[in-house]
């Protein structure tokens, strides 16, 4: 896009506060060099990046540290003959070391189908060799260890067992020749790479050695004995050899460094990546920013809309709602001086170019934005003394420069146009090149003060008129918009605000009122409604957001309430079932107490139903029919005349029902919720009979399932379990038969038939 366009938008502006949150100066500088992009896949990928960084962020935590840049690093290794010291290579492994740490910590995105985020890792190929390489050879202080080579290790102890003897000498010499009171401290120093005594100057003639140096106050001279000389020409000939072989160190890691260079430098953009992407994050969340996907072919609908420059400034600013249908091409922004015009122009702009450079932006979830992919920008006093040009011709030059260019994938951001001329012939011309722009298919958001253009926006295909609103009474801007409707330029109160004398305002008023172009108080009718509008659904919305948050109250409350009564109707249950199990509830008892404990999901106030039960005579095969205790739709299956009853299926489930308990299906009926437990079409008339599968289970959680399902079992009066535990090892099989035989409600248990599962299933007939 145009740099003089972003410039005019003050984007730069914007990328220098992104900058300043990150936290290397590479991802500042990356910061710094985005720019909007022109495909709308890739727009909306970048959205998806920083929402699914954003997610990351808010599950884990994570916050990346600072890093050096290392391009200098990698630019120095061009040069085949070239060495990196201790610093560079500790400096690189610290890099790579927290870019592994940042890998490792991505790898949550697997679980989460963070696809943007895996694509961002896929494809890196790390460098191992450099990085354990490093980490053997330097310390966490980013020294040479003594173990990157035995060489350098054997140097090493050499030189800690001289050290030692030449500890041991001074010793031995201080107080052999009872010198201490000649030397400032009684230990031994370092001096031009040699052990010396820190020897008081007036004494310097007293002893025989050599001075290598005087102290700053001169007081002090640094005096090496006779007896250190040799032991200092060992310990020089150790540090030669020491750094000869920290050297051979250092070009072999050097070597390792250079061999895996494209991985060191895919790990270090991996990580300044991160840092821009960080930055985003807290910049969004700095000024309360989401990323906006866009979608070709779209209308603007900005939601809340905020200048995000603003906000940094002073910490708040008006939002705005930027509307604009995709069958609208032109927005006519009209209204007072200093009511927010320009500033309405720039937020559009800019935000349209951020939002294409995949920055958050400052408006509400749900805002859309269309494709665009060029953005041009005239705006302000174009005026070059040097160039001696006006701010007229400035205007016409620059529409003149790019009109060629302009499509329907342009964004055309058009501020006062033609207001350095005569105003009928620059109300004349401003529409002549919007008609030019409609035609041409581009978006445009053009402000005014043409009473002309104002009526074309009002009465143009196409084009829509806005107005930003002033306080009725106090005439001070509101910094918001109003929608189809043109708005007075109230010059007179803005002078007047600002301290004009009320003698020249007068006069003004006067020569408006001869020249008959006093249509304020039409404009200020518009204004008053249009601002009672407005406060109306903004108080429209505030109840709805009351509303909204009342109703979620309720259900969380309802939610809460429901568990409870659920929870304790369970453990009823539960309690009943032992007691049955136990022998200290009849079957009759505990079917009855199961039954009072349901009748707290329904409520005891619900007003009950009184349903007239069938005769037997009145009950046909295939109709449906009320089970009357239990509540439950069913079809009937099949009639005994003997014991006058029906086999009714509920659900899947069927069973046989005495006649007295069945009838008429009222039409408020609803229908039961499908049972879990599977039941066999083949059931003895006698009863019902069940069936669970617990193949492939382990032993405890199999014999588990098995409780509940005996428990479901009892409830529904089933005659007949049919348990499928598999034959395998057998290790099941017989779980399942110990579980059967210490329980009270089996009557006799054996094998299936062979053509039914033989020893894989085992047949339960209960009590």
């Amino acid at each position: 896009m145009e740099p003089r366009s972003l410039q005019l938008l003050e984007f730069p502006k914007v990328l220098k506060v992104l900058s300043g949150y990150s936290v290397s100066s590479s991802g500042a500088d990356a910061c710094l060099a985005l720019s909007p992009m022109q495909e709308a896949d890739s727009i909306n990928s970048m959205s998806r990046f920083f929402r699914q960084g954003q997610n990351f962020v808010k599950e884990t935590g994570f916050r990346l540290g600072t890093f050096p840049p290392l391009e200098g690093l990698f630019e120095y290794l061009l040069k085949p003959a070239n060495i990196l010291d201790t610093d560079a290579l500790y400096a690189l492994v610290q890099t790579i070391g927290q870019a592994r740490t940042l890998k490792e910590s991505l790898a949550i995105a697997e679980k989460r189908d963070w696809d943007c985020i895996l694509a961002f890792m896929d494809g890196i190929i790390w460098p191992e060799k450099t990085f354990s390489g490093l980490k053997r050879c330097l310390d966490q202080d980013g020294n040479i260890r003594d173990e990157s080579s035995p060489e350098l290790y054997d140097i090493r102890q050499s030189l800690r067992a001289l050290h030692q003897r030449c500890s041991k000498k001074v010793r031995d010499f201080i107080h052999g020749e009872d010198i201490s009171r000649f030397l400032q401290d009684e230990f031994m120093t370092i001096s031009s790479d040699r052990y010396v005594l820190p020897l008081k100057s007036n004494f310097k003639g007293r002893l025989q050695g050599i001075i290598h140096d005087y102290s700053n106050t001169g007081e002090t001279c640094y005096f090496e004995p006779l007896f250190l000389v040799e032991l200092n020409n060992s310990m020089q000939e150790l540090k030669q050899q020491e750094r000869a072989e920290e050297l051979k160190i250092l070009t072999y890691l050097t070597g390792l460094v250079r061999a895996e260079l494209s991985e060191c430098v895919a790990a270090y953009g991996f990580l300044v990546d991160y840092d821009v992407l960080q930055a985003k994050i807290d910049f969004a969340a700095s000024i309360k920013a989401v990323a906006v996907d866009v979608k070709s072919g779209a209308g603007f609908d900005l939601k809340a809309a905020r200048h995000p420059l603003l906000i940094t400034a002073d910490g708040g600013v008006n939002p705005l709602n930027i509307e604009l249908p995709s069958e609208q091409k032109v927005l006519i922004v009209s209204g007072g001086n200093a009511g927010g015009k320009t500033v309405c122009l720039k937020t559009v702009g800019l935000l349209a170019a951020m939002a294409f450079s995949g920055i958050p932006v400052p408006v509400e979830k749900g805002s859309v934005l269309p494709l665009f992919k060029e953005i041009f920008v005239i705006m302000g006093d174009e005026q070059s003394l040097e160039e001696n040009v006006s701010t007229f011709s400035a205007q016409i030059q620059s529409i003149s420069r790019i009109w060629g260019s302009m499509d329907s994938s342009t964004l055309f951001i058009l501020d006062e146009f033609g207001s350095g001329t005569d105003p009928a012939q620059g109300a004349a011309l401003a529409q002549a090149v919007v008609d030019g722009l409609i035609d041409n298919g581009v978006t445009c958001f053009a402000a005014t003060h043409f009473p002309a253009l104002k009526t074309y926006a009002l009465v143009t295909e196409g084009v829509r008129a806005a107005s930003v609103l002033f306080d009725p009474g106090t005439k001070r801007p509101l910094f918001s918009l109003a929608y189809d409707q043109v708005g007075a330029s109230i010059a007179l109160d803005v002078a007047r605000e600002h301290g004009l004398p009320e003698s020249i305002l007068s006069k003004a008023e006067q020569y408006l009122l001869m020249d008959g172009s006093d249509t304020g108080s039409v404009m200020n009718r518009l204004n008053e409604l249009a601002v009672s509008r407005e406060r109306e659904l903004e108080e429209l919305d505030r109840i709805k957001a009351k509303l909204e948050t009342k109703r979620a109250r309720l259900e969380e409350k309802f939610e809460r309430e429901r568990l409870s009564v659920l929870a304790d109707v369970k453990s009823q249950a539960q309690s009943v079932l032992k007691e049955w199990q136990d022998g200290k509830l009849g079957r009759k008892q505990a079917l009855k107490k199961l039954s009072q404990a349901r009748g707290l999901i329904g409520g005891e106030d619900k007003p009950k139903t009184e349903v007239k039960p069938f005769s037997f005579d009145e009950i046909a095969v295939g109709a449906q029919i009320l089970n009357i205790n239990w509540g439950r739709k069913g079809v009937v299956l099949e009639k005994d005349d003997r014991k006058k009853r029906a086999k009714v299926d509920m659900d899947g489930v069927a069973m046989w029902i005495p006649a007295e308990q069945l009838g008429p299906v009222s039409k408020s009926g609803t229908p039961s919720r499908p049972q879990k437990l599977a039941t066999q079409s083949n059931a003895p008339k006698g009863g019902m009979t069940l069936k669970i599968d617990l193949r492939g289970k382990r032993a405890d959680i199999a014999i588990s399932e098995l409780g509940k399902f005996f428990d479901q079992a009892l409830l529904r009066g089933a005659t007949v379990l049919e348990i499928v535990h598999g034959r395998g090892t057998g290790a099941l099989r017989r779980e399942v038969q110990l579980f059967l035989k210490g329980n009270p409600a089996v009557a006799n248990f054996g094998f299936a038939p062979e053509d039914r599962g033989g020893d894989g299933m085992t047949e339960v007939e209960l009590v």
